[in-house]
């Protein structure tokens, strides 16, 4: 006779989302909850599959700070299935009355990068949404083991190189090692100019920009009301 002893389904699950109530409802769902930093990702699950999970008011701040096709583009360079929850069925024009600016992010994000919109109604639809997708995510495990991505250990070099310049905005792993293979080092990456940037495949012009910006700028402490703005407002237009 044989027992067979079916394993728990496991999800990988971001340390800042424990808050959302999602991954305690996943638990309930009978799901193993695996806490960890990701750099990619708020959940991810068997089946190459990466999530994340945004509600309406995080999607247009991210849209509008720039975050969201950077978060897309490393998803697609890391998962083969990149999903987006979009949890909360408020319109978008509730929030900012540039509704137009975040459904071409949105349709630029399905068509270029391949992925995958779902929108989910509280908490608990988007905890079951994750669990489905576990579930066929372990149906199709040949499609990849789940990665994550984490701090390399201390002695294996050329990891910490990948994984300091996919510190960078626009960067993924692929990119990541394209530049490294292009200039060599990190400090060449670090140093070399937009145009040379923008030579390397996937990059271009406006993104190498954007990448010696952040590097050259000086960095400039918070003061004063800056560390205030903590609320939506202060972020995106909101209709009166």
């Amino acid at each position: 006779m044989v027992i067979v002893v079916e394993r728990k389904l496991r999800v990988y699950v971001d340390d800042r989302e424990r808050a959302s109530g999602v991954p305690q409802l996943l638990a309930k769902l009978g799901v193993a909850v695996l806490y960890r930093k990701l750099s990619v990702c708020d959940y991810v699950v068997p089946g190459g599959i990466g999530i994340e999970r945004k509600t309406v008011v995080d999607l247009v701040k991210s849209v509008f700070d720039g975050r969201l096709l950077d978060q897309v583009r490393r998803m697609a360079e890391t998962y083969e299935v990149p999903v987006l929850i979009i949890e909360g069925l408020e319109p978008i024009e509730r929030y900012t009355s540039r509704a137009n600016a975040i459904r071409g992010a949105i349709a630029t994000a399905i068509v270029d990068f391949g992925l995958r919109l779902m929108r989910t109604v509280n908490e608990r639809e988007t905890a079951c949404m994750i669990y489905s997708l576990a579930r066929r995510g372990v149906s199709a495990r040949s499609r990849g083991p789940i990665v994550l991505h984490k701090k390399p250990k201390l002695g294996d070099l050329r990891s910490w190189q990948l994984y300091v310049v996919q510190s960078l905005p626009h960067v993924g792993p692929k990119l990541a090692q394209r530049l490294l293979e292009t200039f060599g080092t990190v400090e060449r990456v670090f140093t070399a100019s937009a145009a040379e940037l923008s030579r390397v495949e996937g990059l271009g012009y406006e993104r190498a920009i954007n990448i010696v910006r952040i590097l050259k700028t000086p960095y400039r402490p918070m003061v004063g009301r800056e560390r205030e703005f903590s609320n939506i407002e202060d972020f995106i237009e909101r209709d009166e």
